[in-house]
């Protein structure tokens, strides 16, 4: 109990990503089977039946993904204030979250158990009913429940950005189902008219939603960039902007299929698929920002643009590390050691992972980091090179995944110096500190990376599925960087940190769906692609290369 306390914090927000996609999926397959599936079925003839069963397991069983993460999300929270507060499960469970998100879960169990028995025939009202209880539930667990003044536009603008977000971003995997399904320039031209007209509601919602919430949340330019809530905010906008340009390709594609059904539509399920990596993005993005308080509530503390332009001015970079003896927490244990022998007593730690205090730092701790973020930069830089040099047809780079393997090693030991191999706190308890966890979850992911896409580029591993983990970790690793927390105390130095992560996440996330395209689509566009995921990686070179923590 006392280990899932301490990780509490990052749990629930990743808990909530995968609550919100699990959300937007079920809501959005019920959109898709009411307006698209049943209506275009008739039309489609023995295809349409197939799409109408398609969406109908798609919701339910992401029906059935909600039930569980949000179940999981309740029984959480309740077991960490039962633990921590003088409450019993029952007073805990007449909590408003908690009562929100037994409603959820009730409404989300009948619309499931209706589409498994009934399939796609569920009458439309009880379904639209059923709908409109659990976004109403789901909305209940925002900020905007929290909020005193302008509460009911807040709520309605919540409901409206989640609306909005499953009839586009949820409805996909029922729209690459329905590509897969039919045949013909007629019935795909069908089909992606009339997710068009539906993604542009979406859009609508979202835009008009999206505006509101930054008006109340926000309040001006400084909260924008100067606080957490604010950066989030501008990476959701940067991603849902990737997502208008992909979508907008696809509607002009659309629309080529109406003068000629027999133009191909690979590029109209390629750019679908990316859309719906780079919209499970935005749910995380969406899950952190539930972390921190919205802007206008963070009056003091926030980072003004000077602060801004003096820490992200490039440097040179710092390539000579301080000695580890002269960073904070192994001075002060050596200290204590000391203290401890003279008295002839047992010693204490410096720092205990999970105490709820955070770590000593000093400047030496900073140059240490600083260290770390530049020789990982001119790794990552090097990578990018040597990709592009391979793209060009140098045969001897092919190798350069190999380079992944020596960041993986050189984070191993440098990332957490206080914790194993090279500090006095154990690997098991070390992976009580959030941050740490953090970063020992990456390390298996950049191994992987460098073990797939080397068997790839230098053995010509054919085998399917193993050069999808290039994209695929890529956007996780983005994903991951969203969510990324640190464990320092001031919070305009972590918000300072927190800017320069932001563009890494974004241009991982950008390389992945590059990658993703360079292996999905056809000539020219595949080419295309494939000069744009080296170009991220040097971006992501040059941003750790100007990385700086004072």
């Amino acid at each position: 109990m006392t280990l899932l306390i301490d990780l509490f914090g990052y749990l629930s927000i990743v808990l909530h990503g995968l609550t919100i996609g699990a959300q937007s999926t079920m809501l959005g397959g019920v959109l898709f089977l009411l307006f698209l599936a049943r209506p275009l079925s008739p039309a489609l003839g023995p295809s349409g039946a197939a799409v109408l069963a398609g969406t109908t397991r798609i919701a339910a069983w992401a029906g059935v993904a909600l039930i569980l993460f949000e179940g999981i999300a309740v029984a959480l929270q309740t077991a960490v204030l039962v633990s921590t507060v003088d409450l019993s499960v029952i007073q805990v469970l007449g909590a408003n979250f908690a009562l929100a998100g037994l409603v959820k879960i009730a409404a989300t169990a009948v619309i499931a158990v209706l589409l498994f028995a009934g399939g796609p025939r569920v009458p439309l009202p009880t379904l639209l009913a059923l709908m409109l209880v659990e976004l109403a539930a789901a909305t209940l667990t925002t900020h905007a429940a929290a909020r005193i003044e302008d509460s009911r536009l807040l709520l309605l603008a919540e409901g409206l950005h989640q609306f909005g977000a499953a009839i586009w971003i949820g409805g996909i995997p029922c729209f690459l189902l329905a590509l897969a399904r039919v045949h013909g320039g007629r019935a795909w031209r069908a089909v992606g008219a009339r997710f068009s007209r539906m993604s542009m509601v979406g859009v609508g919602c979202i835009l008009l939603s999206g505006v509101t919430m930054s008006l109340f949340y926000i309040g001006d330019w400084a909260g924008f960039y100067g606080t957490a809530y604010g950066v989030m905010v501008g990476a959701k906008i940067c991603m849902f902007l990737g997502l208008l340009a992909l979508g907008g390709g696809n509607f002009l594609l659309v629309e080529r299929l109406r003068a000629d059904p027999a133009t191909p539509v690979t590029r109209l399920k390629r750019f679908a698929e990316v859309e719906l990596g780079i919209g499970i993005a935005i749910f995380f993005a969406a899950a952190s920002l539930t972390s921190v308080p919205p802007a206008v509530d963070l009056t003091v503390d926030r980072v003004t643009m000077q602060e801004l332009i003096a820490r992200n001015t490039p440097v040179v970079p710092r390539l000579a590390s301080p000695d580890h003896d002269t960073l904070a927490l192994p001075a002060l244990q050596e200290q204590l050691d000391k203290e401890a022998a003279a008295g002839r007593a047992a010693p204490s730690a410096a720092f205990i992972p999970g105490s709820g205090l955070l770590p000593a730092r000093n400047t030496a701790d900073i140059a240490w980091s600083e260290y770390n973020h530049h020789w990982a930069g001119l790794c990552v830089l090097a990578i990018g090179l040597l990709a592009l040099a391979h793209r060009a047809g140098l045969g001897w780079a092919r190798h350069w995944p190999l380079m992944f393997l020596a960041l993986a090693v050189f984070l191993f030991f440098r990332s957490d110096p206080e914790t194993w191999p090279m500090g006095n706190i154990g690997f098991l308890d070390s992976l009580r500190d959030i941050e740490v966890l953090q970063h020992r979850a990456v390390l298996p992911l950049i191994v992987a990376f460098a073990f797939f896409e080397w068997r790839v580029r230098a053995q010509g591993w054919t085998r399917k599925g193993a050069a999808m983990v290039f994209p695929l970790i890529c956007a996780l690793g983005g994903i991951l960087l969203l969510t990324h927390t640190h464990a320092i105390a001031n919070v305009k130095e972590q918000l300072l940190i927190e800017v320069s992560h932001t563009p890494l996440a974004l241009a991982a996330i950008a390389a992945g769906g590059a990658r993703w395209l360079e292996l999905r689509l056809d000539p020219p566009g595949n080419r295309i692609a494939g000069w744009v995921w080296p170009a991220c990686f040097l971006l992501i070179g040059l941003i750790l290369l100007s990385y700086r923590e004072a």
